[in-house]
Parts: structure tokens; C-alpha cells; sequence
């Protein structure tokens, strides 16, 4: 995209080199930044290379000098590379006929050689400002369709297992270093990710999230690179992908271990280099974001049985955040507790002053296989549930205190067994998804829609 500000840069294509210099000297003291080339090869390396507000290009060079198709080619190949670049051609044969053909290919308007000074100023100036106002609206779409936070997210966490957590989050947070964060599923990640985003220099700019484990991989990269219009069926106009709405920012990929494969090496090269094409253009763009990355696999472990790149994780991993799980840090039970009743109670305009001796038992007590995420849920659904100013045991709708009042399975539900199995092999395998997912015999999606449905 070409600059939202400062100085219009003009790129200009012609074989003439009298023209060159006579639209260079009438535009520069304009204030127009002025890039000249004298071929269609030329021209198509420049928009590669560099950002432009406008482009005025010659239809005719010296391989046709009548027809215009060199410049219709050039024309054509320009709106592949950047579909909001504004083309304005120039035709010195006055043909109606190749002019019409030029603005059904996308060109912005059409000037005769020899041309009027006054009526190409104000071509030019209306197009660096249509240009500029569409690529603005387009970064803004982008933007207001993500969540950006700039205020950083409470992190609750006084427990001992909690202390090199907050120590990492001060020491690397302040940095631009890549952040790997592992722990099981529902222990906070997305909140520390957060965290070391607004404690960065970046605070001001955006955080971009994206579940990169739930893309299918045919939109995986149009998520996270864009796309252009008409780059496939379903493409009516371009796309800002993630990187470039996180310029200058943060971008954290959660479920970082789900990433397909073939998809690694676009995702690694990227990383690598700061540049990325989308989808449906060969114009190389260059983005500055910070990743932070997420997963409660062993990516290790995934590593060595093929199924995540070592160097990819080594780009990933610059530094590794390990949170506890909750049954980790129960110090932080009550207070999280207590957190979450105030949020929904406000939530659901509810009057509620704490929970009672049985409901603060029964939450020290449970195990909290789905931590922090599961707890909240638990909360929530108290909070609607209550019918006075306090939380109640049976409120709560824990498993545990089901499990406990039931003496034989015929007193269970399914769901209450089909929970119950669930818990036990997130516990067995410390959260790994994919191999409690294994155990269980069910693919990951099938256990998360479970692990979502039981607020684990």
C-alpha cells in the first residue's frame, strides 16, 4: 500500500526520455516525490520494490508504438501487484478505443499527449486522494474487525508457582523479543500475552490475535496475508491479513502447534524476513510485528515426531513463558474467584456480596482441570443462577459435587460421565490436547467443542 501521509510518490513509465523530464518538472515543484522508468519491466519492479500513491503510465513503447498493448499488459500486471494503486495512462495517438479498453482494466482516467498541465494536476490530485482515503478505510475495516487492547489485561497471580511467570513478563515484556507461552488449556495464556504486550514499547500500537490451530488451510493464508480481489471465488475485494493489521505491533498466534505443516515454511520464511505477499499478488510487502505464540502442546515432542519444524520453533522460541495450572497456584483460587463474581455480577446487573462457606469449600476443593477458563465459566453460570446476595454450592453446577451425592453411574448423566472422562484425560496428560484427544478416541476438534461445552 502506498503512504497514508507526507509527500505523494508518483512513479512515472514512459520510453521518452524528454517526457520523463518535462512530467518530472512540472510535478516536482507540486511537492510530488518523482520515480522515473523508461520500460514496462522497470515499472513493474518499481511497484514491487516500493509503495506508490499514483502511477502515470505510457501506453505505448517502442516494441508497438500504435497499438497500446504493451501498456494494457503493463496495466493488467500493476493492478495484480496492487489492486489500490491508481493508474492514470497516457496515449499520444488519441484512441477512444484503447482508452475505454485501458479503464475496463482498471485504469483510474486517461490523459492525450501533449497533455494539459492544469487537467493532469488535478487527475493526479484526485487520485492520490481517493487512493489514499481507500487504503485508509481498508486498514480501519481491518482493524475495527479485530480486538486491539491497549490497557493492560489484570493478571492475577500472587501464588509462589506464579513468581517466575510475572519476573519473565517484566524482564522480556519491555523487549522485542519473541515470546513462546506454554500451559494447559483455559491457564491464562491469551492474558499474559497481553500483559507483555502492554507493558511493551508497542502499547500504543495494535495487538492482533488469531487462533492460527482453528484455520483450515485453504483460508490460512488469506488470514494471516491478505488477499487480493479476484485472487479466488470468494474474493470480492483485498484483505489486510493479521501481519499487516499488526504492523508496528503485536501479533500472537494461539494454538501455534496446529499450524498444518505445508503451511509452516510460509509462516517461518515470514518470521524470517518481516515480508510476505498476498494471496493473488506477487508485490512484496514488509511488516514489522512482534510474535507471541501460544500452545499447550510439547512442541518438542511434536518436533521430533514430524510434525512441527525445529526451526520454526527456534524462531518462535526466543523466549519460552511456562504459566502453572491452576490446581498449581491455588493461593490465586479465591481471589480469581472473587474476580470473576464481580465481572459478571456487573455483567448481569446482579447484586451479589461473595459466595457462601459451601460454595468457597467447593471451589478450593475441585481440581479444576479446565483452570482459569473453567473457572470463570463455573462463575458465570453461578451468577445467573443465584437468587439472593450469595453464591451457593449448588449454584456452582460442579461435577465434583454431583460425583460425590451420586452412589452408582445410573444416578449419572451422560453429560456428567462424558465430562467426568474428559476431566480425567486432560488431567493424565497435563493438558496436551492431542493426546488426550488420543486416549479418548476423538479427533482435537471433537474434544474441544466438548471442552467448551463443559466450560473446561
Amino acid at each position: 500500500m502506498g503512504s497514508l501521509g507526507g509527500s505523494p510518490h508518483i512513479l512515472i513509465s514512459d520510453d521518452q526520455p524528454d517526457i520523463l523530464e518535462s512530467l518530472r518538472l512540472l510535478l516536482k515543484p507540486e511537492g510530488y516525490l518523482i520515480e522515473t522508468v523508461d520500460s514496462p519491466d522497470r515499472a513493474l519492479a518499481a511497484v514491487a520494490a516500493g509503495d506508490f500513491d499514483a502511477a502515470l503510465v505510457d501506453l505505448n513503447y517502442s516494441r508497438d508504438t500504435t497499438s497500446g498493448s504493451e501498456g494494457l499488459e503493463l496495466l493488467e500486471k500493476l493492478q495484480t501487484l496492487d489492486s489500490t494503486l491508481p493508474v492514470v495512462v497516457m496515449t499520444a495517438w488519441g484512441s477512444v478505443e484503447v482508452a475505454v479498453q485501458a479503464i475496463r482494466l482498471g485504469a483510474r482516467d486517461f490523459i492525450e499527449k501533449p497533455w494539459d498541465n492544469d487537467r493532469l494536476l488535478s487527475i493526479l490530485r484526485n487520485q492520490v486522494a481517493l487512493a489514499r482515503a481507500l487504503r485508509r478505510g481498508l486498514r480501519l475495516e481491518a482493524e475495527n474487525a479485530t480486538l486491539l487492547t491497549r490497557e493492560a489485561p489484570d493478571l492475577i497471580a500472587t501464588a509462589t508457582a506464579m513468581k517466575p511467570v510475572l519476573e519473565l513478563i517484566a524482564r522480556v515484556g519491555p523487549s522485542d523479543a519473541n515470546v513462546l507461552i506454554t500451559g494447559e488449556h483455559g491457564s491464562g495464556k491469551e492474558v499474559v500475552a497481553r500483559r507483555l504486550h502492554a507493558v511493551s514499547a508497542r502499547a500504543e500500537r495494535p495487538l492482533v490475535t488469531v487462533n492460527v490451530g482453528g484455520l483450515p488451510d485453504g483460508v490460512f493464508a488469506s488470514e494471516l496475508f491478505g488477499h487480493v480481489k479476484g485472487a479466488f471465488t470468494d474474493a470480492k475485494g483485498d484483505r489486510v491479513g493479521r501481519f499487516e493489521m499488526a504492523d508496528g505491533g503485536t501479533l500472537f498466534l494461539d494454538e501455534i502447534a496446529n499450524v498444518p505443516f505445508e503451511q509452516q515454511a510460509k509462516l517461518l520464511r515470514t518470521l524470517e524476513t518481516g515480508e510476505l505477499e498476498r494471496v493473488g499478488s506477487s508485490k512484496t510487502r514488509v511488516v514489522d510485528a512482534r510474535i507471541i505464540s501460544a500452545t499447550n502442546s510439547d512442541l518438542a515432542h511434536d518436533v521430533a515426531q514430524g510434525r512441527f519444524r525445529e526451526d520454526l520453533l527456534f524462531r518462535l522460541n526466543t523466549v519460552e513463558i511456562r504459566l502453572p495450572p491452576l490446581r498449581e497456584r491455588p493461593e490465586d483460587i479465591p481471589l480469581l474467584a472473587n474476580h470473576f463474581l464481580g465481572k459478571y455480577a456487573q455483567k448481569y446487573r446482579k447484586n451479589l456480596v461473595g459466595f457462601d462457606g459451601a460454595a468457597a469449600t467447593a471451589i478450593r476443593r475441585h481440581l479444576w482441570p479446565g483452570n482459569v477458563r473453567e473457572l470463570a465459566h463455573v462463575v458465570e453460570r453461578a451468577v445467573l443462577m443465584a437468587t439472593d446476595d450469595t453464591v451457593k454450592a449448588d449454584h456452582l453446577g460442579l461435577s465434583s459435587a454431583q460425583v460425590a451425592a451420586a452412589t452408582t453411574l445410573d444416578e449419572m448423566s451422560l453429560d456428567d460421565l462424558e465430562k467426568i472422562f474428559v476431566q480425567k484425560a486432560m488431567r493424565r496428560y497435563d493438558g496436551n490436547v492431542s493426546r488426550a484427544a488420543e486416549a479418548l478416541g476423538l479427533s482435537r476438534s471433537a474434544l474441544y467443542r466438548r471442552l467448551e461445552k463443559h466450560g473446561l
